[in-house]
């Protein structure tokens, strides 16, 4: 009888330890920070608060780890898109509206947005997040033990079917010490048959001088996806860098019909990465890299501290990323090595089956999801000067397969393994 007691012990437990990983599913593509106002003024003010086409969910019921809000679907939003966009959470989530499912995301540690505008309509509405317990991911945040449930960061956005989606810049020296950046903005369309917008741009220089502006049209057949580019000459002198941290502002809105129906701001630093004989260099000069590796939450307070030390970069340890703290780090001229959320210290360094999960094909999907994610929500900062892609993490196939995918976004920064014990996915930067 103790026999039978102590093997219904065991599987019970079992049950309660491990769950099966399951991929993200629902999700809109990774992309930087982003918010749409209803008017140019709006856009240029920017205060964070609620506007018409942004709402914050600040006030949430929490039954174990459920969490549920309610929201309002106004009527001048029913020609346009709705999408639930969530900052972090504690671990794997579900997504429900009105009691229907619709996202999952596995890579709780990242910005997630989620098309909602089937699921929902005109007046009230709720939404849940169901965090999951115990976690199926846990295997690869050894950083973290036992958390409660939390989410942070939620909001409905309206955006209308032909919107901006996301904003990539690529700066390259010229022979004369000037540069010559691009700008690509991503559109995307969820209509249902070809649609055509206009795209209008003004990139302002810190003193307010036009350095480019212009518009362009994009026609994209039925829920398609293109990127409209245009280029910038920017002085030696005006590019970013941590003796003059400076920030251009980018000024865009779409039109459709004559109308005007979202407008969009944000600051762009502009400034070219290279890694030469193991040593980095910014805007063609070489730099020396005194890192210090800091949690990702830091306060603008702690950085200040920490450059008054004399660091001038830091490495940032695994979990979710404070969008304020990137934004203090360019505006005060700091480089930061963004971090992947893997460190699989506990458990253990073997390659063998039963090992450490990066050696292990199983977890390939996960380990390529969060290092990309990283990627697309941080690469517009131009404080963020390289990924690293795990820590504490052993080596094997599925960090080999992360960092082939993101030398694929063709992007020159460096992508950091530190303990690859000498592998070809490091490219070897000297840290000091």
């Amino acid at each position: 009888m103790r026999t039978i007691l102590s093997i219904l012990a065991f599987f019970s437990l079992g049950g309660a330890c491990a769950q099966e990983y399951v991929a993200s599913y629902g999700l809109e593509a990774p992309r930087g920070a982003l918010t749409v106002h209803p008017t140019a003024s709006s856009a240029a003010a920017d205060t964070g608060a609620d506007n018409r086409y942004t709402t914050h969910l600040t006030k949430w019921e929490r039954n174990g780890n459920i969490f549920s809000t309610a929201f309002t679907v106004p009527f001048a939003w029913i020609n346009r898109q709705v999408f639930f966009c969530l900052g972090q959470a504690s671990g794997e989530y579900e997504v429900r509206i009105n009691g229907r499912k619709a996202a999952y995301n596995a890579d709780g540690n990242a910005p997630a947005s989620v098309n909602i505008t089937k699921l929902v309509g005109e007046g009230r509405n709720l939404v849940e997040v169901i965090v999951s317990q115990p976690s199926p991911t846990a295997i690869l945040e050894s950083w973290r033990e036992n958390p409660t449930p939390a989410i942070a960061g939620a909001r409905i956005m309206s955006q209308p079917t032909m919107h901006i989606r996301d904003v990539l810049t690529r700066t390259r020296m010229s022979e004369d010490g000037d540069a010559a950046t691009e700008v690509a903005i991503v559109v995307k369309s969820d209509a249902l048959n070809p649609r055509t917008s206009r795209i209008c741009y003004d990139l302002l220089t810190p003193s307010g001088l036009t350095a480019a502006t212009g518009y362009k049209e994009i026609s994209l057949d039925m829920r398609r996806e293109d990127t409209v580019r245009f280029l910038a000459r920017i002085p030696k002198d005006s590019l970013w860098c941590a003796a003059r941290p400076i920030l251009y502002t980018l000024r865009l809105k779409t039109q459709h019909e004559g109308r005007y129906e979202e407008y969009v701001q944000m600051p762009l630093g502009f400034r070219s990465v290279a890694v030469e004989e193991q040593r980095m260099a910014i805007n063609g000069e070489p730099v020396t890299l005194r890192m210090r590796e800091i949690p990702a939450t830091s306060s603008a307070d702690e950085i200040a501290a920490l450059r008054k030390e004399g660091y001038n970069t830091f490495k940032l340890l695994p979990g979710p990323v404070s969008e304020p703290l990137l934004d203090s780090c360019d505006r005060w001229g700091l480089y930061v090595i963004a971090q992947a959320p893997i460190d699989t210290r506990r458990s253990g360094e073997s390659r063998r089956v039963g090992g450490n999960p990066t050696n292990d094909p199983q977890w390939k999907e996960a380990y390529m999801e969060r290092t990309a994610n990283c990627y697309h929500t941080t690469k517009r900062h131009p404080s963020v000067i390289g990924f690293s892609i795990a820590t504490h993490s052993a080596n094997g196939i599925n960090l080999y397969e992360s960092y082939l995918n993101l030398k694929r976004y063709g992007d020159e920064r460096p992508m950091i393994y530190r303990e690859s014990g000498g592998e070809w996915n490091d490219d070897r930067v000297v840290l000091e």
